[in-house]
């Protein structure tokens, strides 16, 4: 039993490496795009209007894709393959795929006829003046058909997920900062207005990214064929499921499009702002955060709820642990070092530096909200995995009434403008997590510790140290009076012994390695 149990950690910490391994990558290169299109573009009005239309389908693709439709349909395709029936299974992914694909190829054409209308509720700001409406127009039209590509992208994932297989699905958003880059870089600076160019550049990224799927899918004998068969039962449970998968995973994305919607009712270069501290904020998310979600939903489906109990509580308990002991350091790393890391990156083209100062207002205000949007992502598929998609339906539906209301208080009424946005998000986000733990905690699968057990309190001591050292070479370092090859050489130094310090003192505090904190 022992080596069964090790077995399986060795091949869930495999995947997740793969997992962070990729994604960190990827996010590596989505920086570099974010370089690229913001010294093409700046803080500009048509930057404004890219980010914020690109939001549109990346939103409907957490409804359609990622999000709803996975977090209901890998339960349902692990049920199927622990049944080891061959001929149900095909069945099953055929009828789905035909479905799935009808639906979204009406939604995309329906959203083509009416774009303006869409303009006018996701971005009423640039409805209101001509110029940036007729453009916001023609750029969404051109990037929409993105959704159906990279939901039937998602599709391919979620079977691969399901197969222990996470290196494609993980990579292939490098495909897309690819095409991007390529883009911004190459060819857009040849045109009178270069966001068409990176509309079209999303477009063909999306065709690329669905094209590499097919052979992995032959590989395992799982490439659908589309098949309308609205009898389907596998396919009725998971659409049945998806719908308050929908509201509860589309809910936390149109937390953000809430912040987008009132961002472009600021100033010019509030949207932008917001976006490239988001994205600061997404790398940790993503290389951690999102790739131990990734993991853990069809590791959790896998696992037998009501005779091995025991089991699906302690994998929850590391991943907890584990995104805490990553979330809270950068958390700080991000606050402290908000202005050295936004120079670093983005001053350069047209990004100036009252950009940078005014995006790292913002990227403080999202860093404190940082811990609890990682916990969110471990949190959710203890609920998914069990089928039960009602419960993070609900405590989305109250997280977004909740950040609706602090954004207007905060970024209108007391005019703090972009950087109230920010504060409104971290706060919903920690609200959501509080209520989610008491739920699991009453459920009996967070089970109640000592706050100031050893490693608690290792990880607290630590993060003051860090903090300490971080204060002290802030005041020491007038870091954007320095070169570029001096940031980076600065930069470089005062994150790498910023880690040392963190990971030492923990190891010292806990007195184990870190392979047996996390087992």
């Amino acid at each position: 039993m022992n080596s069964e149990i090790a077995n399986d950690n060795s091949r869930i910490f495999l995947s997740l490496k793969k997992v962070a391994g990729w994604t960190g990558l990827s996010r590596i290169f989505g920086l570099f795009r974010d370089i690229a299109t913001t010294s093409l573009l700046g803080a500009s009005v048509f930057h404004d209007i890219f980010v914020v239309t690109l939001k549109i389908p990346n939103l409907f693709r957490r409804f359609f894709a990622e999000g709803a439709f996975n977090q209901a349909f890998i339960p349902i395709y692990s049920d199927f393959e622990k049944a080891n029936n061959e001929k149900e299974t095909k069945e099953f992914i055929n009828a789905l795929a035909g479905t799935f694909l009808s639906i979204l190829f009406v939604f995309t054409l329906l959203v083509l006829l009416v774009t303006p209308l869409f303009i006018l509720i996701f971005a009423p700001g640039f409805y209101l003046d001509e110029f940036k409406r007729d453009i916001a127009v023609d750029v969404l039209r051109i990037m929409f058909p993105y959704l159906a590509l990279i939901s039937l992208v998602a599709f391919a994932g979620g079977i691969q997920n399901t197969h222990n297989r996470f290196s494609l699905p993980a990579s292939t958003p490098l495909i897309f900062n690819s095409c991007l880059i390529i883009a911004a870089v190459l060819i857009a600076p040849k045109y009178e207005l270069p966001i068409y160019v990176l509309a079209w550049g999303v477009l063909i990224a999306g065709f690329m990214q669905l094209m590499i799927q097919f052979f992995p899918l032959k590989q395992i004998n799982r490439l659908p064929v589309p098949k309308i068969d609205f009898s389907n039962k596998g396919s009725r449970k998971v659409f049945k499921l998806m719908i308050p998968a929908i509201l509860a995973g589309g809910i936390i994305q149109i937390n953000l499009l809430v912040d987008t919607i009132f961002a472009s009712l600021l100033e010019t270069g509030s949207p932008t702002w917001l976006y490239v501290s988001d994205r600061l904020i997404q790398f940790p998310m993503g290389i951690f955060a999102i790739a131990i979600g990734t993991v853990l939903l069809p590791t959790l489906s896998k696992i037998d709820f009501s005779t091995n109990m025991a089991e699906f509580i302690d994998r929850v308990k590391k991943s907890q642990r584990f995104v805490l002991f990553i979330g809270i350091p950068s958390f700080i790393g991000l606050a402290f070092c908000s202005t050295d890391l936004l120079s670093t990156i983005f001053l350069r083209g047209e990004f100036t530096i009252n950009d940078v100062y005014q995006s790292s207002y913002s990227l403080i205000a999202f860093s404190f909200g940082l811990p609890f949007f990682m916990l969110m992502k471990v949190l959710t598929p203890t609920f998914f995995s069990r089928k039960d998609t009602k419960t993070p339906m609900y405590i989305a539906l109250l997280s977004l009434l909740l950040n609706a209301s602090l954004n207007y208080i905060l970024a209108f009424k007391l005019g703090y403008g972009h950087i109230g946005i920010a504060v409104g998000s971290s706060i919903s986000a920690m609200v959501s997590v509080v209520i989610l733990e008491i739920i699991l905690f009453k459920q009996g699968i967070i089970l109640l510790q000592n706050p100031f057990n050893k490693f608690n309190s290792s990880i607290l001591f630590s993060s003051i140290i860090l903090v300490i050292f971080l204060y002290n070479t802030s005041q020491l370092i007038n870091f954007i009076d320095l070169g570029q090859i001096h940031k980076i050489i600065v930069l470089f130094a005062k994150v790498s012994i910023a880690i040392g310090i963190y990971i030492g003192t923990v190891r010292i505090l806990y007195g184990k390695p870190l392979k047996e904190i996390f087992d």
